[in-house]
């Protein structure tokens, strides 16, 4: 399959400057810009990311932009109110912890790793103006989509600084084709105002053409949220951040409605293989087949085979598919990670566990799921009303409510 097909079918292309999709099927150089206001990258920049490396895989030649300059200033794109603006040090300590994860899900690929610092930090403001303001109207400015929404009747307002960050994208995307033959810049949808920024910067100042294109943004359907954005924050490619388990079981818990799409944009799985799964799941949905597969493929081009392997071992134990007294000490430590433990003395109400770990909202509604056989501990469906001694081995056993193992804590001995 060429590269334009296959685009196509995993759902990767949404804005493009090029009428024939054909054009992508002629390896050239491109470029990504990262943003550099955090050390590590998310699942949502990972999106873009293994966009870039498919790209790389059909002979495309890499550059990838982290934005020491950039970063400076704050990209207002799908923000809503002002970044809090960031040091150099900070900035510079952000990148080499970006680095390192783009060297890694390149897989030794070879690519160019440079930081628009070195060009933007010697430009002087009058020469910008001339040679670079003067080629945009601020009435096409103005118009763009977070600039709008910025400055309506609801927003908060846009600095003249953040407004000014889509001239700075342009003069990157200039530099870049002058300096490097880069010819086409990706990104996200959410940066399609500023990516068009340099491809008329570029006709008007060389008088050539250079291109465009983005990827849909992925959204949770479930929240309508940016994909990556949980409750409790964003889901980071950093293990200290989160556990190679917490990423693993990010994964696996994703519903049946996203886990074709996120397939095919998360995995490097081909056409076949991806279709072969879907429809086995769709048989036996219960199994979690295709979320499983999604979460192993993931977990394994991220943190590598041995932290994606113990992450699947702990959570056979987190869905009963191991019994959780059999799990060794490293296991627990992850288990406690990945779910809320309490710890209880023998003869304490089922209850009263249900109600303080969650799981239920109140008392009665803790009683009504007993009553109705939707408590389980290990697995077993119990209407008992108390924790016995017995029911623990090795001084632990998981309490789920209902079938979803999600909904489940961990219980211990104290």
């Amino acid at each position: 399959m060429k590269l334009s097909e296959d685009l196509v079918w995993r759902g990767l292309i949404k804005d493009k400057t090029f009428t024939n999709i054909g054009w992508l099927d002629e390896p050239k150089k491109f470029y990504l810009g990262i943003d550099a206001s955090t050390d590590s990258l998310t699942i949502g920049n990972l999106a873009v990311i293994l966009l870039a490396r498919r790209l790389m895989d059909a002979g495309w030649q890499s550059v990838m932009l982290v934005g020491g300059a950039t970063s400076l200033i704050g990209d207002p794109g799908g923000k809503d109110e002002e970044r809090d603006l960031k040091d150099k040090q900070e900035i510079a300590k952000n990148i080499k912890g970006i680095q390192s994860q783009i060297q890694m899900l390149f897989d030794g690929k070879p690519h160019e790793l440079l930081n628009n610092l070195d060009w933007l930090g010697s430009v002087n403001y009058l020469d910008f103006l001339r040679d670079t303001g003067k080629h945009y109207s601020m009435t096409e400015l103005i118009q763009r989509e977070f600039v709008n929404a910025r400055m309506g009747m609801a927003g908060t307002g846009i600095s003249y600084a953040e407004f000014s960050y889509s001239l700075l994208q342009g003069y990157d995307f200039w530099w870049l084709f002058t300096n490097k033959n880069v010819q086409l810049q990706i990104g996200a949808s959410d940066q399609w105002g500023n990516m068009l920024s340099g491809v008329p910067l570029i006709r008007k100042k060389e008088g050539k053409e250079a291109h465009a294109f983005s990827m849909p943004l992925v959204i949770n359907k479930a929240t309508g949220k940016k994909f990556g954005k949980s409750e409790e924050g964003a889901v980071w490619l950093d293990a200290a951040r989160t556990s190679p388990t917490q990423f693993y079981q990010f994964w696996i818990n994703v519903e049946d409605d996203d886990v074709d799409e996120y397939l095919k944009i998360f995995t490097f799985l081909p056409k076949n293989d991806i279709d072969e799964i879907i429809s086995k799941h769709k048989a036996d949905p219960q199994n979690r087949l295709a979320q499983t597969k999604l979460a192993q493929e993931v977990t394994k081009l991220v943190h590598g085979e041995k932290h994606e392997k113990f992450a699947e071992s702990v959570t056979e134990y987190i869905t009963g598919k191991k019994p959780i007294a059999e799990a060794e000490e490293p296991a627990m430590k992850e288990i406690r990670g990945a779910l809320t433990n309490v710890k209880v003395q023998p003869g304490t109400s089922v209850v009263e566990v249900l109600s303080e770990s969650g799981l239920a909202a109140s008392n009665s509604e803790a009683r009504r799921l007993l009553e109705s056989k939707a408590v389980y501990i290990d697995g077993e469906k119990i209407g008992k009303a108390h924790l016995e001694s017995g029911d623990f081995k090795h001084g632990r056993l998981m309490l789920r409510r209902g079938k979803a193992f999600k909904d489940s804590v961990l219980v211990e001995l104290a």
